[in-house]
This record gives structure tokens, C-alpha cells and sequence, in this order.
């Protein structure tokens, strides 16, 4: 039984009401279920200024009960900022570089559903948000200047400068979408680990993200790093995509290129000696693809600050190439648009410093009444530029498929 039907809860008068409500909410895989917050006290707009003071913000709190936390997401560019990294050559679609809200309401939707809340009877309008396609899905990037793009990868390649670079391309139509239902209909297809939904008065995100870049509890650090996909066809099950990618060379020089700079990422901020592989190169099955996967353990340093963390962990290696800095230097400087959301994280931070994080791909950004979709696909020394245009495609076609 998919997570979809299992949860029969959300279709509740409670829930219902607040889907149909112009309160800001965001839903979140978790483990056995979603959790739903909403009435947010505090808001958070993150920039280049504010932003060592919202990491500071932690330092003073205590976590005494469930909504004592900050959910939100951390925008691609404020990402490298971070690390001193500029993205100045881009066209900017002035989307958001980051937020962060304080709910007052958790909703726990498993079996049953359970509600912690610190408000009682909070008024609220209630709306009907249809979706409207105005104009058909577009790409930034036709294949003859991503294979111009591609052909100065593989060169920075040959020449030593990088040994993987992923190549970003947007599907854009001009549409409003309702979110909430957006978010229901692809549980029900193409459930995943890190799905999530935000849902704003000006803007939206709608995200089946399969992977956690950071899950802290405590001192122990996870993090779970995806690299190799392989689209599903008849006959091909996880047992036939485990051998596929234990004997292609291509994807197996790709994974243990990403798991090695994660490993080093974690290094940098854990205990010497405590950076362990805890489950080795297994498949997760996906609606179109199966994907190859590794889970990393570590034990923080004592007393490491968040800004570390945060700095050493993202933005997510393997959603950007190896070695990460120089890496990230060669993209900012060939893409002429901003990835806004894409490859930027989503997660929380609780007041006692836990925290979980993913990294938001195959996701949805609704702004300023247009949809942007966003996927990328790794090149190596041996990769093919048709195959990684198409593996692009593969990586959005769920998202689209939401629109027909």
C-alpha cells in the first residue's frame, strides 16, 4: 500500500479546511507519514547580511516542545555566498534566497492523525486556488547549446580542472498551480524520501526529492548520497539495476567520485577517524527510475557551530560535481540563469540544533504566475551528451506529467 492511499487522513474536514485556507503551510515526508506546519509567528528572509545572525538566532534557544524549530529552505545562491562563491554572470528571477518560518501548529499525519499546536480557533479566509496553464512548458536550453556547454565540461575534464559537472536545465510555462493538490498527486505517483510542499501568499514549491543531505541527531551525522540513475523498463527490477550499476564503469566512477567528496565534506567536521560508509552502493526504485545510493555516517566535533555544518555539507556534491569549489566556479560562470530553489536544501533546524536537510531537485518553483522545473545530469570523461540531455527529461517527467 503506497503512502498515498495509506493516508486517507488528509481527505479530514480539519485538514480539507486548511488546504482550502490562505494560511501558509508546508508539508513534509517523513518517516511512516507527513508532517503538516502551518501558523507561522516568525518568518525569516534570508540574505547575505541576516544570515550569520539566523545562524546565531540557535544559540539562545531551547527546545522544550515539538514547534520549537525554524522549516524553510536555503536558496542555491545564498549557498555559495556562503563559501565565497559569486553567480554574478546570471540572469536573477529575484525569487527568494531563502526562508525560514517558526510554526505554532505541527500536524502529524500516520496512522492516526495528531495535532500539537500552541493557538486555538485562529481565523483564517477561505479560498479555491485552480490551476491555470496559460502557456505550454518551454526549455531554457536546446540541445545544440547544451552540447556547446557540454563540449566545455568535458575539456575543463580532460584538462584536470573538474571530474564531474552537472549540467542544469529549467522547463518554464506561464501558470498558476494549487500546490496542495500538486503535492497529493505526486505522493501518489512518485512518493520520496524528502518530498515536500511550501505554500506562501506570493509563492509555492512542490519537490519529490529522494535525497537527505544532512539528518543530525545529537553529535551522529547522515548523510545519503545518490549518484547514478537508470530509467525503468519492462523486465528491469531492483535486483537487474543493482548489477546494471555494479558493472557499468560510467556510473560507478560517478558514484564513488560523490561518495568520496561527501566523506571528505563530512571529515571536515566530525572526529577524526568516526567518517564510516554504513550501507555500500544499494538501489532505490523510484515511478521512472531506480537510483544508486550509499549512506554515510559521522560523529560531529564537539561544539561545532551550525555555520560549519552548514558550510562544509552544502551545496550537495552530488547535485553539483567534484571537486565541489572548482566545480561550482565553471557552473556559475556558463549557466545564464539563476537556479533560484534548485539544487539549494530544504529541512529543518530544531531549537536544540538537530536537523535535517535535503537537497531540493525534481522540484516545482510557482512564482510571479510562472512554473520552473529543474534537472541536471552528471557529465564524466566518457559521458554522452544526448544521453545526459535525455537523463535530464527522465528526471523532470513526473513533475511535467502534473500539468496535463
Amino acid at each position: 500500500m503506497n503512502d498515498y492511499k495509506k493516508h486517507k487522513f488528509k481527505f479530514n474536514p480539519y485538514l480539507e479546511k486548511l488546504y482550502q485556507s490562505d494560511e501558509p503551510l508546508i508539508i513534509y515526508k517523513v518517516d511512516q507519514g507527513y508532517n503538516i506546519y502551518t501558523h507561522f509567528s516568525k518568518k525569516v528572509i534570508l540574505n547575505k547580511k541576516n544570515i550569520n545572525k539566523f545562524f546565531n538566532f540557535f544559540n539562545k534557544k531551547q527546545y522544550k516542545k515539538e514547534t520549537d524549530m525554524m522549516v524553510g529552505f536555503f536558496g542555491y545562491e545564498l549557498l555559495c555566498n556562503l563559501i565565497g562563491l559569486k553567480t554574478s554572470n546570471q540572469k536573477k528571477s529575484n525569487f527568494y534566497k531563502g526562508i525560514f518560518y517558526k510554526p505554532e501548529t505541527v500536524i502529524k499525519i500516520r496512522d492516526h492523525i495528531k495535532i500539537v499546536s500552541n493557538i486555538k480557533n485562529k481565523k483564517s479566509k477561505t479560498i479555491f486556488q485552480k490551476t491555470q496553464v496559460s502557456t505550454p512548458f518551454k526549455m531554457n536550453i536546446k540541445f545544440p547549446k547544451y552540447q556547446k556547454i557540454f563540449n566545455f565540461f568535458s575539456k575543463k575534464i580532460r584538462q584536470g580542472e573538474t571530474y564531474q559537472i552537472k549540467i542544469c536545465t529549467k522547463y518554464r510555462n506561464q501558470s498558476r498551480i494549487n500546490p496542495v493538490n500538486f503535492f497529493w498527486k505526486l505522493m501518489k505517483v512518485n512518493s520520496s524520501p524528502e518530498a515536500f510542499m511550501i505554500r506562501d501568499k506570493d509563492y509555492s514549491i512542490v519537490s519529490c526529492s529522494p535525497e537527505t543531505l544532512i539528518n543530525k541527531k545529537g553529535s551522529n551525522i547522515f548523510t545519503k548520497p545518490i549518484a547514478g540513475t537508470l530509467k525503468k523498463t519492462n523486465g528491469l527490477d531492483k535486483h537487474k539495476a543493482l548489477k546494471f550499476f555494479k558493472n557499468n564503469i560510467k556510473e560507478t566512477k560517478e558514484h564513488n567520485m560523490i561518495v568520496d567528496m561527501e566523506r571528505s565534506d563530512l571529515s571536515k567536521i566530525c572526529k577524526p577517524g568516526t567518517v564510516k560508509i554504513v550501507k555500500k552502493k544499494f538501489v532505490e526504485e523510484y515511478k521512472h527510475l531506480f537510483h544508486y545510493v550509499t549512506l554515510v555516517k559521522g560523529k560531529l566535533i564537539k561544539d561545532i557551530n551550525l555555520q560549519d555544518i552548514i558550510k562544509s555539507m552544502m551545496p550537495g556534491g552530488s547535485v553539483i560535481g567534484c571537486p565541489k569549489i572548482r566545480t561550482l566556479e565553471l557552473l556559475n560562470n556558463q549557466e545564464n540563469e539563476d537556479r533560484n530553489v534548485y539544487t539549494g536544501s530544504f529541512g529543518y533546524i530544531k531549537y536544540n540544533k538537530d536537523m535535517r536537510f535535503n537537497i531540493i531537485i525534481r522540484s516545482i518553483l510557482n512564482y510571479k504566475n510562472f512554473s520552473e522545473i529543474s534537472a541536471a545530469s552528471g557529465v564524466v570523461l566518457d559521458s554522452s551528451a544526448k544521453k545526459e540531455f535525455n537523463e535530464n527529461y527522465i528526471k523532470a517527467k513526473s513533475l511535467l506529467e502534473l500539468y496535463k
